[in-house]
């Protein structure tokens, strides 16, 4: 990160087949080693499948824009030096940032499940965050409740 001047964010265009920005945003973060087209029909048939199982078809980006509201953490603790101590201070999250930290928590509890294929393991926790469970929404539980138990130290933030 850049001390002198805020970093430049490179623009996101929006995907081929809905013209969906975060739909974008999460086969970039979905690809590996270069293998965008397997991303994207890995991310399609993966929200394909889960509104199939909740009779959404036609709704995909209602659905997965409620799968990343569930998951979007509003508070987090951020690591504050004072004197000699470091003190856990709970902050707001802004909006690009709970975004991503979103699509970040889904990608790795999806490819921690034990599932056969990854459009299987993805669809799945699409489902589990839809319904509030799974991983991704418990550790956006866990971090609000970090941020709620440092409530104390909020008055050094910055």
């Amino acid at each position: 990160m850049s001390r002198r001047r805020a970093a430049i964010k490179r623009k996101v265009y929006p995907d081929a087949r809905y013209k969906n920005v975060t739909f974008q945003k999460f086969i970039n973060r979905l690809t590996q080693r270069g293998k965008k087209s397997v991303a994207e029909k890995i991310f399609y048939k993966a929200v394909e499948n889960a509104c199939v199982k909740l009779k959404m078809q036609g709704q995909e980006v209602e659905f997965f824009n409620q799968v990343l509201d569930n998951i979007k953490p509003r508070l987090e603790v951020r690591s504050r030096r004072v004197g000699g101590a470091t003190y856990q201070v709970p902050t707001v999250v802004r909006a690009d940032r709970s975004t991503s930290l979103a699509i970040r928590w889904l990608v790795t509890f999806s490819k921690k499940r034990g599932n056969k294929s990854m459009v299987q393991r993805l669809s799945e926790e699409f489902l589990d965050a839809f319904n509030k469970r799974g991983g991704a929404f418990k550790k956006r539980e866990d971090t609000e409740k970090m941020a709620e138990a440092n409530k104390a130290f909020s008055h050094y933030s910055w």
